[in-house]
């Protein structure tokens, strides 16, 4: 697939530094943030979405997660927050992820701590932004954000009772020569210190994926389309093996039919292992470790030498 796209109607003006909050971005109507990012756990709406969301998971509910490698972005010390986006432009995405126990007949897993992390709109990531995304992008630079170049898009979220945790981000970008997609991983034994979070155990590692019509509309919006080239589908990703959910593909709805820029809602139901540990090698399912997942002009696994810091 070729994405030599038309410029649409969203803007790149980003306000917002390190400690993330309401975003605001010339052509992306505030109201559009609200309505994607507001906790509207209480309402009618919502609770009829997440009934809507588990039905459609239940049937990978009792299927163990296949983990897959952590790829070459990984960052230690990401910040326990609900909005990662540090007002970095892009069509708003709040994400609601259910961890479970599959051993145990999918019970929540009660304060597991879910970490998140992903490139922006032009196919970045915090820590290692002069990596060559592919196809042809404006430099990380010339985004006019005041996020932190070392923490933008990544984050930690500790699971209620229900085993929810919520995400207020972007949909991600691309790069070559992945499909859109988030990674994850799943701690548990650990705990919130100094604004991250310190010990316990990884459970899994895994990513999140789009589904390739929602994807490809949203890349035709600004400010996606200023990056052009081939980026790859999910049938032709190294990583997604076609399992839907269980292989983590997200169920999405639409803020706004009519208006994708509006954003979206994402639901997942994370089924793991609490007793078990994953190195982030993707020795498990879902493709394995895939072979030159970092982008031409990628540093060979080291970040920027703030990031490391």
């Amino acid at each position: 697939m070729t994405g030599n796209h038309k410029d649409k109607s969203i803007t790149r003006r980003r306000a917002l530094a390190v400690t993330g909050g309401t975003v605001a971005a010339g052509g992306l109507a505030v109201a559009g943030y609200q309505a994607a990012f507001a906790d509207t756990a209480t309402t009618t709406a919502e609770e009829a979405t997440t009934a809507s969301a588990s039905a459609s998971e239940s049937s990978g509910c009792m299927t163990l997660m296949s983990s897959v490698t952590e790829g070459p972005y990984y960052l230690d010390g990401a910040l326990v927050r609900k909005d990662i986006t540090e007002g970095k432009s892009g069509v708003p995405l709040t994400l609601r992820l259910t961890v479970v126990d599959a051993t145990d007949g999918c019970t929540p897993v009660k304060g597991a701590a879910v970490e998140i992390w992903h490139c922006d709109a032009w196919g970045y990531y915090s820590g290692y932004t002069t990596a060559n995304p592919g196809g042809s992008a404006p430099a990380e630079s010339e985004d006019g954000s005041t996020a932190d170049d070392d923490t933008y898009l990544r984050g930690y979220q500790i699971a209620n009772a229900n085993g929810v945790v919520k995400f207020e981000t972007i949909f991600p970008g691309w790069y070559t020569p992945r499909t859109c997609h988030i990674h994850l991983k799943v701690h548990t034994g650990g705990q919130k210190e100094d604004g991250t979070y310190e010990g316990g155990k990884v459970n899994y590692t895994g990513q999140l994926f789009f589904d390739d019509t929602i994807a490809e509309e949203i890349f035709t919006l600004e400010p996606y389309s200023k990056h052009s080239g081939s980026y790859t589908t999910l049938d032709d990703d190294m990583v997604y093996d076609g399992g839907g959910a269980s292989s983590g593909l997200l169920t999405l709805e639409a803020v706004h039919k009519k208006d994708p820029s509006k954003g979206y809602r994402g639901f997942l139901t994370v089924a793991v292992d609490p007793d078990a540990e994953n190195t982030g090698a993707g020795s498990g399912g879902g493709g394995g470790t895939p072979p030159g997942d970092a982008p031409s002009g990628a540093p060979s696994g080291t970040p920027s030498a703030s990031a490391s810091s």
